[in-house]
């Protein structure tokens, strides 16, 4: 009867090991879960940062996939070449292809810029191709925590340039090269080429060029139908 009853129990030696392991696998199972769950948010910030750049570039093709030959006037009625890019992050050109449904009073084409300020990317423009004094941009912010942007224009004979026009002359604009930093992707690096041949009207705002904004209808088709 005894021998039963020692049979029938447990010692406290084998509650302590029982304990112990219980323990070590709840310990292991939290561990496991909190890990889950912190893979789970990151994760999911991250693809809310791969979509938030997606559509930057979304944009920024829409927009380059469009580049015309228009040259445009500044505030100051100074002429401004078709594509500008400069430093900090600069880029501005025109673009065709800007729908106008309801028929308003204003030109189909568009003056737009990018630029970096505050470690944002904005894009800016503007209601009207030439500027006037009151003539103010709208900015948009396309994409925050940026650490650097730059733009470099690709001309005919592969050389890229910091800075369009870059006053030598000579090949024509054919790419748009963009260079971006930010986390948690790095360097982000896109190329968009320029619909058609473009000349050397890239080069500055000249009486060609004005020649090549009455002659532009037909350009304009071809990247409306490329875009």
């Amino acid at each position: 009867m005894t021998a039963l009853r020692h049979r029938g129990g447990f010692t406290l030696v084998e509650v302590l090991v029982a304990l112990a392991v219980f323990a070590v696998v709840g310990l292991m199972s939290a561990q496991l879960m909190s890990r889950t769950l912190a893979n789970h948010e990151i994760l999911g910030e991250r693809s809310k940062r791969l979509a938030e750049v997606q559509r930057a570039m979304l944009i920024l093709k829409r927009d380059l996939m469009q580049v015309s030959s228009r040259s445009v006037r500044d505030l100051f009625g100074d002429p401004l070449p078709p594509v500008m890019i400069g430093a900090d992050g600069m880029m501005e050109f025109s673009r065709a292809g800007w729908r106008n449904p309801l028929n308003s009073p204003r030109a189909e084409m568009q003056r737009v810029a990018y630029r970096i300020h505050e470690d944002h990317l904005h894009r800016a423009w503007w209601p009207v191709l030439d500027r006037a004094q009151d003539s103010e941009p709208v900015v948009q912010r396309l994409l925050s925590d940026v650490e650097q942007v730059e733009f470099l224009a690709l001309d005919a004979n592969g050389d890229e340039h910091a800075f369009w026009p870059n006053g030598a002359g000579g090949a024509s604009l054919v790419a748009i090269i963009m260079r971006l930093e930010c986390e948690p992707f790095g360097v982000v690096e896109r190329i968009w080429p320029i619909a058609g041949t473009l000349g050397a009207w890239m080069q500055g705002p000249t009486e060609g060029a004005e020649q090549g904004e009455r002659s532009g209808d037909d350009e304009e088709g071809s990247e409306g139908e490329a875009a």
